[in-house]
């Protein structure tokens, strides 16, 4: 069978990330050429040891070529929406990391392309693919813990960004918080109604100066009568803390954080286990080749992608909805 060639653009930290999950885990795809509007010889150099030796500073070198079948788009916000309307025109499927962009209105013209093309196109939230929250999704689908009356969600990084990184990020909420709205979604399988934040800055003044926060406890309901919670801090001084639970009528169930093992060191002093892994790279590999995997599927198979154009629409709402809240201290209902 024909391999799928595709095209990246972008060959920071998460195009890299894409690259090894094809090159070393989809036997079914192959990555022909890397687009970097910064290119230079260590990102050629790195190309070349995946077996990639097209490059270019330019992304309609990827649009142009008729041989390439899909485009991952890697590189930053401000591009994302640009490049995934010049992939549908091209004919490309497109898999676009989050967000499409941070104006509603542009994701939906922009969706609207997409969907006139015929084109595959997923947006990359990789938690819906980590084990752990699969199986919290999996044990709710089964009725194992009856109907759901409560969702939280624990999300704190190891360590806070550049404050400099926030200017151009969105903020937390688009930037960060915005996995978390996703997975309540997923985790929920409803849309959220309301939401109500509480924020501080309470980690780095300098992230306050930049007009945003660092920590938050933001509160939902959702339209299926259940209720959730999101906790999220900019730094964990014990690493990367992810974890969640479903609270239903006959039970919970709910995911503890990853380490490098599991084992529990008991001595006359104390009662210790390992450390949650530090870095999301560690803790959400795996997620990131299940995405891509399911991603190359729905293109060979012609099955719909796993996350589409209403998952790339949906968090951003809510993150514009929790920053309203946050500015008015009132809970914000949110319109789609």
């Amino acid at each position: 069978m024909k391999k799928i060639k595709v095209g990246i653009i972008g060959a920071g930290r998460i195009g890299k990330v894409h690259t090894d999950s094809i090159t070393f885990n989809i036997p079914g795809a192959e990555v022909k050429t890397i687009v970097d509007k910064f290119m230079n010889d260590e990102i050629k150099e790195w190309a070349a040891s995946r077996g990639v030796m097209n490059t270019s500073d330019n992304a309609s070198d990827i649009f142009k070529d008729p041989e390439i079948d899909a485009v991952l788009i890697c590189s930053s916000t401000d591009t994302h929406a640009q490049f995934t309307r010049e992939a549908a025109e091209a004919g490309k499927h497109i898999f676009c990391e989050k967000p499409v962009d941070t104006d509603i209105d542009r994701i939906r013209e922009t969706l609207k392309i997409v969907e006139k093309s015929g084109v595959k196109f997923q947006i990359g939230f990789n938690r819906r693919f980590d084990h752990n929250f699969r199986a919290l999704k999996e044990a709710s689908l089964a009725g194992k813990i009856g109907d759901t009356h409560m969702i939280h969600i624990t999300s704190r990084d190891p360590q806070p960004p550049n404050p400099a990184y926030i200017k151009d990020s969105g903020g937390m909420f688009v930037d960060m918080t915005i996995h978390d709205f996703d997975m309540a979604r997923f985790l929920s399988g409803s849309e959220v109604e309301e939401i109500y934040v509480q924020g501080a800055v309470l980690v780095d003044p300098e992230i306050g100066k930049q007009g945003d926060i660092d920590t938050a406890i933001i509160t939902m309901k959702f339209a299926n009568g259940a209720i959730g919670s999101i906790d999220n801090s900019r730094k964990a001084a014990y690493g990367y803390d992810q974890r969640a639970e479903i609270f239903g009528s006959k039970g919970s169930v709910y995911s503890r954080n990853d380490s490098a093992s599991t084992i529990v060191l008991s001595t006359e002093d104390s009662v210790s286990e390992e450390k949650p892994l530090f870095f999301f790279l560690e803790r959400y590999m795996a997620s990131f080749a299940q995405e891509m995997k399911e991603f190359f599927e729905a293109i060979e198979n012609d099955t719909a992608v796993p996350c589409g154009g209403i998952d790339a629409i949906r968090p951003v709402q809510i993150a514009q909805a929790a920053l309203e809240s946050l500015k008015s201290g009132l809970p914000v209902k949110i319109k789609y």
